[in-house]
């Protein structure tokens, strides 16, 4: 049987530092293209869960053991990756600690939900939008089709 040509997965994370006030976010500043700044993330290895995939990406560039508490959404559109068709699972998480750009990270900074810097990589906008929706009503991500 051939190998159906699909789209590549990847998992991302929108990191709640729990230990802070406000609960901000960590958000990295991506190392190679497209650049801006994005949620830790990256594509799941084959034989991986994507939960362990999110979980993994995300002590890879933030260097921090998080947490999932929700699966925010599925973001499949495309066009959200300039690099080809790219669908992500993107999951609320906790964490304690001090982040650090690691990995595919040339920087990292926390952020309050609603103050993201820009440029936003990929659909991240949208998704962080979603994400305020979340904390504001418990609403996930609406389906798009």
């Amino acid at each position: 049987m051939p190998v159906p040509d699909t789209p590549l997965l990847a998992a991302d994370a929108i990191i709640e530092l729990t230990d802070r006030p406000g609960r901000p976010i960590v958000l990295i500043q991506r190392a190679n293209p497209p650049h801006g700044w994005a949620l830790p993330g990256g594509f799941v290895d084959p034989g991986e869960r994507v939960e362990r995939a999110a979980m993994r990406e995300a002590h890879e560039e933030t260097g921090l053991d998080i947490t999932l508490l929700a699966l925010l959404g599925l973001y499949s559109d495309p066009d959200r990756d300039p690099r080809g068709h790219t669908v992500t699972a993107v999951y609320v998480a906790a964490a304690q600690g001090t982040p650090r750009a690691m990995d595919d990270a040339c920087a990292l900074d926390v952020f309050p939900p609603d103050g993201p810097p820009s440029p936003l990589a990929f659909d991240h906008a949208l998704v962080l939008a979603d994400y305020r929706a979340y904390r504001a009503s418990g609403t996930l991500a609406p389906l798009r089709l």
